[in-house]
């Protein structure tokens, strides 16, 4: 069951990331976690890549999160599918942590199921680095 929209963080997508999302998602197909993709692309305010907020996570930005429960912090890179690598923190815009990061801003808390049946909470405490706020619109 999702949570009712009023009840949901406000999420912004650049334009750029818009487009190449639902490109991926048409080679894809759908299911679990893609169905949830597109629904959080239908909310998502869509903006023009220079207008996109310097702490909103964007694909290929680095993120900084928070644990809630162990205060644990960790750096992750919100990837396309290609260019995920888990040892390297560069997760896949299409698990569903990285699902759950697109077009947050610094201070939303998200919670989503782990494999093993828990529920995690993390805070973004940070975007250290955003292509859209470097000036790299392409990436």
């Amino acid at each position: 069951m999702t949570a009712p929209a009023a009840d949901l963080p406000t999420l912004t997508v650049s334009r750029f990331d818009l487009e190449r999302l639902e490109r991926l998602l048409d080679r894809v197909g759908g299911g679990g976690n893609l169905d949830l993709l597109r629904q959080e692309l239908d909310r998502a305010e869509v903006v023009e890549p220079c207008d996109v907020p310097p702490d909103v996570v964007t694909m290929n930005s680095q993120v900084r999160v928070r644990d809630e429960a162990t205060g644990e912090e960790s750096d992750l890179r919100l990837v396309f599918p290609a260019a995920s690598d888990a040892e390297k923190g560069a997760v896949s815009i299409l698990a569903p942590i990285g699902s759950a990061l697109l077009g947050l801003r610094v201070g939303a808390v998200i919670k989503w199921p782990m494999p093993d049946g828990r529920t995690r909470q993390i805070r973004i405490v940070a975007v250290p680095y955003q292509p859209e706020a470097a000036g790299e619109l392409h990436l």
